[in-house]
């Protein structure tokens, strides 16, 4: 390399060996070596390479794997420079630049040695650009991290940005001998010699903004789909190795599966199950709760491993939060063979789940708790797991692609995707999935579709949607025993009559559920019977419990825990429940295995309808056989669609005057035929389709794949916010600061509402909290309510 290869100056700062070299700041006493840090992060993608193998679209490029090695060699190489060294120092000074636009220097050094073409060349720079930073942004919001293209461009004085120390300095960021010695050492491992210096050649300022600029037009503008495909996946193999690295976090390859899992069940297993074991593919499974549907899905899977490449994993996915909890608690007793298995977490409040967990029921928990919690979360936010339950939302998440979520993209490749209750989404919801699973087909993935109530017009979206075989197996008529005795009944539960149902049923010690739409309905009914219930159990505080979503976090927990302890799935043989009163709303619907004598319910949507029906009687070992379900017509369609609710209670009175009185398996399948066979299902589909459609167009085309949209946020199916209740503002504050402070112990103060609720609050955003303080009035049986109006004497 020519003399002024480097720099045009010739003042040094203090000369550094190689071993000397930081790749981080902490920790501070015994940082982790740039030279560390570069080996760990290339042999982890060895360890992702065991996992994904060649799988779906990865095998139409063979070089994949060695590309993405070989950008996780020179990712930080970058970090040679003195600005960037000093910057991690204790109490350094920002450098300024972007450490890995330099490390560009590097693969334009070593790319000619390396042998690879112009395309490899430019792959390995891109990964290398764009492992921190989106190339380019469409957002432009306050205090948004710019995009690499509005931090370099025509204006960038490459020299001064990476060639000198900044005045009043003199000497090169890169002094030449340590360069030199960095120039080996990547050489060696990529087994070949490193380059001779040759008069004339550009410094490394020069080579990196050459690169980046070639790295600027590949990519400005749309590109061939699949191509960008590939590379999108390639950066969530360079981020995912750069993140498990950093964290030194091993991707597990023990799988708590085993293969012969059905041989293992402590029953003869059902038809279903069988065929469902029997399935290579695609499955879509109706059958009926209490029929082992989730032991169905474990089967599927544990056939799968059979004939898929590399160490797949196995991903579980729920509609809500508490059901992901219980899903997760029901696997580890499940699958616990000699030893509690790991399982993996994934929705937006692990940390402080598992803070919950880790404690006993009487133990504060400590800031050290917090801190282990938080790691935990982080390592199943690392994919380390290779079996783990997680929400549609974390999973559609990916498509934003950027290197924000294309970890996230990478790890749904060659993967088992087993979707519970698919039911439960909204047609928008169900439309982005159908999208979702067309992509996992084309990442080497299957696909499980696993649910009780299943209508016809999903289940053809579905198989329009994937272009490989779907099995679909059936529970077989008679599986599940006839557990209701079905009454439609147009007055309102809140009418007098209804009430005094209640009341009797009470009164002969039955255990009863009852559902509504709403909060406010929930906490006035339970209002009108939690004297009496309490009364004729005074040493019993669980004899009457409410449940609904607007209770703080801690409270919830609790009330979770007691209303699982009062009211589990009958065993056989045990001749009665004890009796008690339950008021929930559609909190119950989904993975909690409750049961009770007698079920009253409001009307709602098909699907709701039969999941409430579900927790009533759940595996049809009553004493009476089957027990009254009781579904009333609501004073309100809120929160649910009109035509939803109305199409439903169409379906459920032709039921009955078709002389049903139950609801069995067929009578299920009827109730959602005729509920779809109307203008509201036919409308339902089409929205479905199109938001199917739509959103491959949007996201899924990778067109342009290195665009970042992290500022386009999937919600969640509740648009929800925690907000924190005035009168818990001291107490807020205390658990998050001082040296004992940690925001993680404070999170059981927070309360879910919807964005749209947050007026009805009187809410106001606190800065220094980082959150919503609200008013209202609330305690540990009813929940939040609204503020009270006050009145005011003139």
């Amino acid at each position: 390399m020519a003399p002024d290869a480097l720099t045009s100056t010739t003042a040094r700062p203090r000369r550094r060996a190689l071993t000397d070299l930081r790749a981080k700041s902490r920790p501070v006493h015994d940082p982790e070596r740039l030279t560390a840090h570069l080996r760990t992060v290339h042999q982890t993608v060895a360890q992702l390479e065991a996992r994904i193998a060649h799988a779906g679209v990865i095998a139409t490029d063979p070089a994949f794997w060695n590309l993405v090695r070989a950008a996780a060699l020179l990712h930080d190489a970058g970090k040679v420079a003195e600005g960037f060294q000093r910057q991690v120092l204790p109490s350094g000074e920002p450098w300024g630049e972007r450490h890995e636009v330099l490390s560009l220097a590097y693969v334009d050094l070593l790319a000619p040695a390396a042998g690879w073409t112009d395309e490899e060349r430019l792959l390995v720079a891109t990964l290398v650009a764009s492992h921190h930073r989106p190339l380019f942004t469409q957002n432009t919001a306050a205090g948004a991290k710019p995009a690499l293209d509005h931090l370099y461009n025509r204006r960038t004085d490459w020299q001064q940005a990476f060639g000198v120390l900044p005045v009043p300095e003199t000497g090169p960021q890169v002094p030449r001998g340590l360069h030199q010695e960095l120039l080996a050492w990547l050489a060696g491992f990529l087994a070949t010699d490193p380059p001779l210096p040759a008069p004339g050649d550009p410094t490394l300022a020069d080579r990196a903004g050459r690169l980046l600029d070639e790295v600027f037009t590949a990519w400005r503008g749309e590109r061939d789909p699949d191509r960008g495909l590939l590379a999108v996946l390639a950066q969530g193999a360079l981020t995912l190795a750069d993140h498990a690295g950093s964290a030194h976090a091993r991707l597990q390859t023990h799988l708590p599966l085993p293969a012969d899992y059905l041989e293992r069940l402590p029953f003869t297993p059902h038809r279903h199950q069988r065929e469902a074991a029997a399935t290579d593919g695609h499955l879509l499974l109706t059958a009926y709760t209490g029929s082992g549907k989730t032991e169905s899905g474990l089967a599927w899977a544990a056939r799968q491993l059979e004939t898929m490449l590399g160490l797949p994993r196995i991903v579980w996915t729920l509609p809500y939060r508490a059901s992901l909890n219980a899903a997760r608690h029901r696997l580890e007793r499940d699958l616990a063979y000699g030893v509690t298995p790991d399982i993996g977490l994934l929705h937006g409040a692990v940390a402080r789940t598992l803070l919950t967990e880790a404690l006993a029921d009487d133990c504060a928990p400590t800031k050290e708790d917090a801190r282990k919690a938080r790691a935990r979360a982080n390592v199943m936010r690392l994919f380390t797991q290779r079996l783990r339950v997680a929400t549609p939302h974390q999973l559609l998440a990916g498509a934003l692609a950027g290197p924000v979520h294309s970890s996230l993209l990478l790890e749904q490749a060659n993967s088992l995707f087993i979707l519970d209750e698919l039911h439960a989404y909204d047609p928008e919801t169900f439309g982005r999935l159908c999208a979702a699973m067309r992509l996992w087909e084309q990442l080497g993935s299957r696909i499980a579709i696993l649910s009780a109530t299943l209508a016809q017009p999903l289940r053809a979206l579905i198989g329009d949607t994937l272009h490989g075989e779907v099995t679909s197996r059936q529970a077989e008529p008679g599986t599940a025993p006839v557990r209701h005795r079905l009454v439609v009944d147009g007055l309102p539960l809140t009418d007098p009559a209804s009430i005094e149902r209640l009341r009797d049923w009470l009164a002969d010690g039955h255990s009863v559920l009852v559902v509504v739409n709403t909060v406010a309905t929930a906490q006035r009914l339970f209002e009108e019977l939690v004297d009496e219930v309490w009364a004729a159990c005074p040493d019993d505080e669980d004899a009457a419990i409410l449940l609904h979503s607007r209770f703080k976090n801690r409270d919830r927990d609790a009330l979770e825990k007691r209303l699982l302890a009062r009211h589990p799935e009958r065993k056989p043989g045990r001749p009665r429940h004890p009796g008690g009163l339950v008021v929930a709303t559609q909190t119950v619907e989904v993975s909690l295995q409750l049961d009770f004598d007698r079920g009253v319910v409001e009307n709602a949507p098909v699907e709701a309808v039969a999941q409430r029906a579900g927790r009533v009687n759940r595996r049809g070992l009553h004493p009476e056989g089957a027990v009254e379900f009781r579904v009333h017509r609501p004073d309100s369609h809120r929160p649910y669609e009109q035509a939803a609710v109305e199409a439903a209670w169409t379906a459920l009175t032709t039921l009955a005057a078709e002389g049903a009185t139950t609801l069995s398996e067929q009578d299920t399948e009827r109730l959602l035929h005729l509920a779809y066979d109307t203008d509201w299902g036919r409308e339902w589909e089409k929205r479905a389709r199109a938001a199917r459609d739509g959103f491959t167009d949007e996201f899924l085309t990778f067109d342009e794949p290195f665009l970042d949209r992290s500022e386009l946020r999937l919600g969640e199916r509740c648009d929800t916010v925690e907000v924190l209740h005035r009168e818990d503002e001291q107490e807020y504050r205390d658990l998050i600061r001082g040296k004992n402070g940690d925001p993680l112990l404070a999170a059981g103060l927070l309360i879910p509402i919807r964005y749209g609720q947050l007026k009805t609050y009187t809410a106001a955003y606190d800065r220094s909290l980082h959150l919503f303080v609200i008013n209202g009035e609330y305690d540990t049986v009813l929940g939040l309510r609204p503020p009270i109006e006050r009145d005011t004497i003139l």
